[in-house]
């Protein structure tokens, strides 16, 4: 038999995003993505569900064989009592074990990072976190990317005259 599909299914967003990270493209060459859970706390995720975080100076860092996330700046949920959470506490995050020792081995050996891109509830309701494996940037290659984009822009303006 067919399943009927209903308003409520219609409706429900596939991905809510929460947080992003713009200038993570900027600084960095993008390589690889990787969608992480995130360990968080009761206020935390009521606070998240309001639509309050932030990620412009966030990183993960590897302790010992774990990968934590260390300056996302989550605000105190404003109907907390006095057990709220602390907005810049290191979250740990939730990767496969595989997945943790591929990352820890690219990380130590080509010399990469391991930037947030952006913080959602995926359509399960979970909070997760999309990080990227990536190289920083010097300064000429981001003068590169400006100019590319720029000249794409004209180029786009010069068209549809």
């Amino acid at each position: 038999m067919k399943k009927r599909k209903t308003s409520k299914d219609e409706k429900k967003p596939k991905r809510l995003e929460v947080a992003g990270n713009s200038k993570a493209r900027y600084r960095f060459t993008i390589l690889e993505t990787i969608e992480a859970g995130i360990s968080l706390l009761g206020t935390e995720v009521k606070s998240l569900r309001t639509g309050n975080a932030q990620l412009h100076d966030a990183y993960a860092r590897f302790k010992g064989s774990e990968l934590w996330l260390i300056k996302c700046h989550i605000p105190e949920y404003s109907f907390g009592t006095d057990a709220n959470h602390e907005p810049m506490r290191p979250r740990r995050l939730l990767l496969h074990k595989h997945e943790l020792k591929r990352l820890k081995s690219q990380v130590d050996e080509k010399g990469l990072t391991v930037v947030p891109l952006s913080l959602y509830f995926n359509e399960d309701g979970r909070a997760k976190l999309e990080l990227a494996l990536g190289r920083g940037k010097k300064l000429v290659d981001k003068r590169d990317a400006i100019k590319s984009r720029e000249a794409k822009r004209d180029i786009a303006r010069a068209s549809r005259r």
